[in-house]
């Protein structure tokens, strides 16, 4: 008799992991389910005191409770340490250093296709489950035995999740499911009422799921305050004894001081509110961390760019890539494709020329490249 393949399930007690968990399951797998414990902030740092939202204790007596009625096996693994280290010290780094991080997308690659992947083959798993809105293929590589793992868009073009997924490589595709990825959400919805599960009308959150409240919030707890003036780029000589020195090349008559920040970590590219300056609106343009200035503009249209440099590139498939590459492509989660040519520049590093200029291209984010369906791979915008 032929051995059922063992899939690990990470199960968080919401309506897609666990109907994931179901459709595997119906399938005939061996299903293990494994609720994942995140870092959440220590009380000493917050008296308000808040659950990570990915690994609440809610969380776990739901997903406790499908694996119950599934009659699979159910283990929590205490990943709280390593995320911290990985996750959330990459993300304050990250604002440190004045850029914007995805901590979702590392997250995808370090921790749930990373370490619980490491531990499910200890077991002796075959593969590795998640309740990703996001599809796997597998073809051939032309007149040859070779095979080549593919990452697609889901069928719920709403819900799609592949552009947090676009740092998978072939050992860990090969090693990866996505049951539902198929479906649209209203028919996971009906196969949780099908399975008799109690997960419909759980509401996702699309927070950072180790942030309590707001992001500023939170680097206010991590992060000192950096004061440094707010400015904006003139065209005529104003308040140059604000700036008497010319710096980085650019004079200081080019330089309108405006106000003054606590610290070039509380703003992202593109913000318009909270900025506190009068006379405005004013938009966030730039953040000059060598001088510690934030630069602002009165303009909306000083935000699109016709082009973007990225790094730490990852091409999903592993063929070899001719340059230029015309693609598709995101710059953030829910921005809209947008029609490109990919050049390469030095041997780790890319630029993108867009068709039409994007709004609002921000360094830290992802960048992630398609050709129809498939997620080529993606890169950080620097």
């Amino acid at each position: 008799m032929r051995k059922r393949l063992k899939v690990v399930c990470a199960m968080s007690g919401g309506l897609d992991s666990s109907v994931a968990a179901a459709l595997l399951k119906r399938a005939g797998f061996d299903v293990i389910g494994v609720f994942m414990k995140f870092w959440t902030p220590p009380k000493e740092i917050r008296n308000d005191f808040v659950e990570n939202r990915c690994c609440s204790l809610d969380s776990e007596v739901r997903a406790r409770k499908v694996a119950n009625i599934l009659r699979i096996p159910f283990y929590v693994f205490d990943f709280s340490k390593e995320f911290k280290q990985k996750i959330v010290d990459y993300f304050l780094e990250g604002y440190k250093r004045g850029i914007t991080p995805n901590p979702c997308v590392f997250c995808n690659k370090e921790i749930k296709f990373g370490l619980l992947l490491e531990k499910a083959l200890k077991i002796d798993a075959d593969f590795v489950a998640t309740g990703h809105y996001a599809k796997k293929i597998q073809t051939s590589k032309y007149n040859s035995k070779f095979k080549i793992f593919r990452l697609l868009r889901a069928k719920d073009e709403n819900k799609d999740q592949s552009y947090f997924l676009w740092m998978l490589n072939q050992e860990q595709l090969k090693r990866i499911l996505f049951p539902i990825g198929d479906y649209k959400r209203e028919e996971v919805e009906e196969l949780a009422r099908k399975f008799n599960l109690p997960v419909v009308g759980i509401k996702k959150s699309v927070e950072i799921c180790f942030i309590p409240k707001t992001v500023n919030d939170f680097l206010k707890d991590y992060l000192k305050e950096k004061p440094g003036l707010i400015v904006e780029r003139v065209s005529v000589r104003e308040n140059e004894k604000k700036l008497n020195t010319e710096q980085n090349g650019e004079s200081s008559s080019n330089l309108k001081v405006l106000g003054k920040h606590q610290g070039l970590w509380f703003y992202t590219i593109g913000q318009r509110k909270g900025i506190s300056l009068s006379g405005g609106p004013y938009w966030v343009i730039e953040k000059d961390l060598q001088r510690n200035f934030l630069v602002v503009t009165r303009k909306e249209e000083d935000l699109f760019r016709k082009e973007l440099f990225f790094e730490n590139v990852n091409f999903i498939s592993q063929e070899q890539i001719k340059f230029p590459l015309k693609v598709e492509i995101k710059i953030r989660y829910r921005s809209d494709f947008a029609k490109a040519t990919i050049l390469k520049e030095k041997p780790y590093k890319y630029k993108a020329i867009f068709e039409e200029p994007q709004r609002a291209i921000t360094p830290g984010q992802s960048v992630v490249f398609y050709r129809g369906r498939e997620v080529l791979g993606g890169g950080i915008i620097c």
